[in-house]
């Protein structure tokens, strides 16, 4: 019989850590966590379907250097060092993103903590470019704000909904079109480049080039990426109220 969101998983720890960590499996991959919970798994162990709990794996070490290569970009490019050693650093840091993952399914060596982390330093990743360009005056404090808020929103909405339904939202077609927007903008960004003049359509201080301050076309990407992010924001916020509904209603 298939597992529910309202499954019961009894912890065989139940320490305050022992908690912790199995609210943690549970919003990272209910099934895999309620399957072992309940020894019903038939997956091998180390596989997607089945983590393991080691914790010193290559794609472990390969994630951790993930986050290391991101802390480098951000001190060099933060404190004005060659541009390119910095983005070259962020590349790099870019390409472990498959490159772990990858070496944890081929070796059959998909831990828990690895299916934590990967997505954490996902975001890290993006958050570290959004924060150095800020820091470095080329990005508004209010995007940067945006971005990094927005990103909070929907993951204490998906917290949200996972005591009501275990099957997170669909990302949506504009929720696509949305990180691929920030991602082409933020790349441009980074690289400052190619550079265009002011288009002096507005005259607020805090919308350099479409008002009479040149800078990276990558900015125009942004402001389209963030326009469609409200818009996803907005969607996703009218989804999750009506499962919510829809759950206490059957309750």
């Amino acid at each position: 019989m298939p597992l529910t969101a309202r499954d019961n998983i009894q912890p065989t720890d139940t320490s305050e850590w022992g908690r912790v960590k199995n609210a943690t499996k549970s919003v990272t991959d209910y099934d895999a966590h309620a399957a072992q919970a309940h020894s019903v798994t038939v997956a091998p162990l180390g596989t997607p379907e089945n983590p393991n709990s080691k914790i010193l794996t290559a794609a472990n070490v390969i994630t951790l250097c993930r986050f290391l290569l991101t802390m480098a970009f951000l001190w060099l490019f933060v404190n004005h060092a060659n541009r390119y050693v910095a983005l070259g650093l962020y590349a790099l840091a870019s390409t472990t993103d498959f490159l772990d993952g990858w070496v944890a399914r081929t070796t059959q060596n998909v831990s828990w903590l690895g299916k934590i982390m990967d997505p954490v330093m996902d975001r890290v990743l993006l958050f570290t470019g959004v924060v150095g360009l800020m820091l470095r005056g080329e990005l508004p404090v209010w995007v940067a704000c945006f971005v990094i808020l927005r990103d909070a929103y929907l993951l204490a909405g998906s917290l949200v909904l996972q005591r009501y339904r275990r099957r997170p939202v669909d990302v949506s077609f504009i929720g696509k079109v949305t990180t691929a927007l920030l991602m082409v903008g933020f790349c441009f960004l980074l690289l400052d480049a190619p550079k265009i003049s002011g288009l002096g359509l507005v005259s607020a201080s805090w919308l350099p080039v479409l008002n009479s301050e040149p800078g990276s076309i990558g900015i125009l990407f942004v402001y389209l990426g963030i326009i469609c992010s409200t818009l996803t924001a907005i969607l996703y916020t009218l989804e999750g109220v009506s499962v919510v509904k829809a759950a206490r209603e059957a309750s």
